[in-house]
């Protein structure tokens, strides 16, 4: 499974390309999963249903079935946030698993930047980040720069890069 990310800071829009992107991504046959990494605390469940009331109660996963979906919780409790592998290794293979955040993490990713908010960019200290989708042309980059307003190209590099890491990967076995 083909993993790439899309990094940047709060506000740059990642999420907003990344639900740009999938459809896009499967309309040209590919089956994609995402994974998002969250800094603050959020809660899939709401008080007063049986779920929440079951990790209330103790549970340390939780799994809720219905016709349409599945969902399985596991509180920490104590215990830390799993590594990023871990992660990966719970879900069903796929032809590519987006990744948002999950910002040091040394996989290939996308660096989403709008001039707009004013930060510094990250691919100046992350060699893993190979290109910037950025909504202002950016000087001297050294990477490719990708119309953040463009999904459709973005999708083509995302693409062209896995096509080129398969080749590698297959030269060298």
């Amino acid at each position: 499974m083909r993993i790439f990310g899309l990094v940047g800071w709060s506000g740059s829009g990642k999420t907003q390309l990344l639900v740009a992107l999938v459809p896009r991504l499967r309309a040209r046959g590919l089956t994609v999963s995402t994974m998002k990494h969250a800094h603050h605390p959020f809660d899939l469940d709401r008080p007063g249903k049986d779920s929440f009331r079951h990790r209330e109660a103790g549970a340390s996963e939780v799994m809720i079935v219905g016709s349409q979906r599945w969902v399985l919780m596991r509180e920490l409790r104590e215990e830390p946030e799993p590594p990023i592998e871990d992660l990966i290794c719970r879900m069903t293979p796929v032809d590519l698993l987006l990744i948002e955040g999950f910002k040091t993490h040394p996989h290939p990713k996308l660096e989403v930047h709008r001039a707009s908010e004013n930060k510094p960019l990250l691919c100046l200290q992350d060699p893993n980040i190979v290109a910037v989708a950025s909504d202002v042309p950016l000087e001297g980059l050294g990477l490719p720069r990708l119309d953040l307003n463009d999904p459709e190209a973005i999708a083509d590099f995302i693409l062209g890069w896995k096509a080129r890491t398969e080749t590698t990967s297959l030269q060298a076995r």
